[in-house]
């Protein structure tokens, strides 16, 4: 485990998005451990998850990747608008250290995505301006080594082989840049979920793996980790869903002759066990996810799109509430319409979505809408106030989710 692992994991705290579809410009400050975007359909929620993927799939596969699988600028950037599509992110390393900004700003050139402005800056102490530490445009820039880099220090031309080549990346593999190797090793470990119920029910090549794919179709292959390596955690896991899922024993993940791993589910008051794609789509989704969020070696930010598909809304408190506590190792954000999900949150945590009179994304809290706060200490649920309108926004029904200007602070 690493020291960042053991003194607490790195926290984003505000992110800016621009130009990227809806999000013409979105700001999230004081983001919370745990964040749950609620809003109508269309509001932008999955628009913001995915912000998270775009990032993790150019650290993991390449920019031109992640740019072209989204359908380049043509369809990633805001219409109407000029400019590159802009990511920033402020975040600590460890509770207690100084923030560092992170900003990448990707545009379009004759032969694809090119990174036209990467920086990375901090501010060691309480006074002075912040230093730009690493500074690229366009695959040419310099970057100041060593464990604590200051504005005295020297800055090394380093040039990339390619514009397309996200810095942060490039250099962060060396251990001449242990600041920006330590960025990098916090964006690769993201996990965004984008579970498949049908994809959790295949059977694949035995063997053991230590992390669900955003899938789930090495569902199987984590169980049998689990159980070779982890026991303890497993059966932490099955006695969560044993609570929840009536007569659940077990789950087996059996090699076949073929060399194929076979997932079934074995129901207490049966000798035999269940083919996994003959049970339930809510016992394989609460699995699912119990499996991420009780990872031995968990991601440093897990994100959750819409838990509540497939699941019966007894279950999403549970499920609520294992989200909470896994936020003791990492950061989670979560999409929902669920009542019963926004039941467990604070409002601080709560950020509502709409779409302006021009059709971009607005977010608000429901920690800052009027009268909120006074509510949740008498005794009510974010779940029951957001049903009763309360929030004065994300109603599809009521100004196409807009904000009504009674339900808002001044």
């Amino acid at each position: 485990m690493t020291q960042t692992r053991i003194a607490g994991p790195p926290r984003i705290e505000q992110l800016r998005i621009q130009n990227y579809r809806a999000l013409r410009l979105v700001e999230l400050k004081d983001i919370t451990p745990l964040t749950v975007l609620l809003g109508p359909n269309g509001s932008g929620k999955s628009t913001i998850f995915d912000v998270f993927n775009f990032l993790s799939e150019c650290f993991q596969f390449g920019l031109r990747h992640a740019w072209d699988r989204r359908g380049r600028a043509k369809e990633l950037k805001t219409r109407g608008q000029n400019g590159p599509v802009t990511i920033e992110l402020k975040y600590r390393e460890r509770p207690g250290q100084p923030i560092i900004t992170y900003h990448l700003a990707i545009d379009e050139g004759p032969r694809g995505p090119v990174v036209s402005e990467e920086w990375l800056q901090w501010r060691r102490g309480t006074r002075g301006q912040p230093f730009r530490f690493l500074e690229y445009r366009e695959g040419r820039g310099r970057a100041v080594s060593g464990e604590f880099p200051d504005e005295q220090d020297q800055r090394v031309e380093v040039p990339l082989k390619s514009p397309d080549l996200i810095a942060v990346n490039a250099l962060g593999q060396f251990a001449d840049h242990p600041r920006v190797a330590a960025l990098r090793e916090f964006i690769t470990d993201w996990y965004v979920s984008y579970l498949s119920i049908e994809d959790t029910r295949g059977q694949p090549e035995a063997g053991p793996q230590e992390r669900l794919s955003k899938t789930g179709d090495n569902l199987s292959n984590v169980i049998q980790y689990l159980r070779e390596r982890h026991p303890d955690r497993l059966d932490r896991i099955f006695e969560i869903l044993r609570r929840r899922v009536p007569r659940l024993e077990k789950v087996l993940a059996e090699p076949m002759p073929d060399g194929r791993l076979l997932l079934q589910i074995k129901d207490a008051p049966f000798d035999q066990p269940i083919l996994s794609r003959f049970a339930s789509d809510g016992t394989l989704k609460m699995l699912a996810y119990l499996v991420v969020l009780n990872d031995p070696d968990p991601p440093q930010f897990v994100g959750i799109e819409e838990p509540e598909n497939f699941l019966h809304p007894r279950l999403l408190p549970e499920l609520s509430e294992e989200c909470r506590r896994a936020t003791e190792h990492s950061q989670l954000l979560v999409t929902t319409h669920s009542p019963f999900f926004l039941n467990s949150a604070h409002p601080e945590e709560v950020r509502i979505l709409y779409r302006d009179e021009q059709g971009y994304t607005q977010t608000m809290r429901a920690v800052d809408v009027k009268g909120v706060k006074e509510f949740v200490r008498e005794g009510a649920s974010m779940g029951h106030l957001w049903l009763e309108g309360r929030f004065g926004a994300g109603d599809p029904l009521v100004n196409a989710g807009a904000p009504q200007e009674r339900g808002r602070k001044r």
